[in-house]
């Protein structure tokens, strides 16, 4: 076994369970999009290098992991490798719910991610808040977490959110829409009238969920990256691995590696410096995994 030289960069994997999805929303966070599934013996591979590397936590994101045909299978082997397993998702049909609630006693935590009613509008997504109460409220895990990605918020819609959060026991991140230059152009916004609705979504959120310093700080990060070319390379702790089976150090990363490859090419590639920059979607994305 190639053992890692340093000490461990690597906390997390985020898992794209398959390379399409159903739900192509408008603020869309996908890193790749690729036919089929992930394969469950290169999930295996991964695990077994991800672990070399002392990878200790896993989360199976999108495409959408219900829909894996062996979304139990992927559960299980991560918890052979002695890894607690995560899921993010967006179930929202019976038969999508049953499959999270089949595998629920074996996850540490699920994600449901739901978007606000401005969020759905901009993204012509069906991702209610009310929607994600059914399957919040069918799911037995140690930690539920409602990820809501907000746009043009109003105070009945803050009340409702927050009856919802009492009401199931879940745990709220959010995550503002991020909207790149063509975002922008495609909803009919400029610079200044989108940083301006993200001040008034912020002063709102914070009159009524008193917005932590965690929260605060990623807000000045996104700004940041908004505002300047000079961007930070990426030193995050999560990798992500492809539903081709493609390890990269950042989602939207333009090197990565198989999980194929010889072991000690990839812990080359994972000992080498940072070349990434950080954009607002992949913080967004690592966010929704955190």
């Amino acid at each position: 076994m190639t053992k890692p030289t340093h000490q461990p960069r690597y906390h997390s994997a985020l898992i794209s369970t398959a390379g399409h999805c159903a739900i192509a929303c408008g603020f869309c966070f996908r890193a790749d999009r690729a036919h089929g599934f992930l394969e469950v013996s290169t999930y295996a591979r991964a695990l077994s290098r991800l672990k070399e590397h002392r990878v200790s936590d896993i989360c199976l994101t999108g495409g959408e992991p219900t829909h894996h045909p062996e979304l139990r299978q992927l559960v299980r082997l991560s918890h052979q490798f002695g890894m607690p397993v995560s899921v993010v998702t967006s179930a929202r049909a019976e038969a999508e719910v049953r499959r999270l609630e089949q595998v629920a006693h074996l996850l540490a935590n699920v994600t449901i991610s739901a978007d606000s009613r401005g969020a759905m509008r901009l993204g012509r997504t069906l991702r209610s808040v009310r929607s994600a109460v059914y399957a919040l409220r069918r799911i037995d895990t140690e930690s539920t977490v409602l990820h809501l990605t907000y746009w043009n918020l109003t105070d009945h819609e803050c009340r409702e959110i927050a009856q919802v959060v009492d009401k199931t026991g879940a745990t709220l991140q959010l995550s503002p829409v991020t909207l790149d230059t063509k975002g922008l152009h495609r909803a009919s916004l400029t610079p200044d009238s989108y940083t301006e609705q993200q001040r008034q979504d912020n002063e709102m959120l914070d009159r009524r969920f008193e917005l932590g310093a965690r929260f605060q700080q990623h807000l000045r990060t996104l700004r940041g990256l908004s505002s300047t070319a000079e961007r930070p390379h990426c030193c995050s702790p999560t990798l992500y691995l492809s539903a081709t089976g493609e390890l990269r150090r950042c989602p939207y990363g333009t090197q990565g590696i198989n999980v194929s490859a010889p072991r000690a090419d990839i812990a080359r590639f994972l000992a080498s410096p940072p070349t990434d920059q950080v954009t607002p979607d992949c913080a967004a994305l690592c966010r929704a995994a955190a």
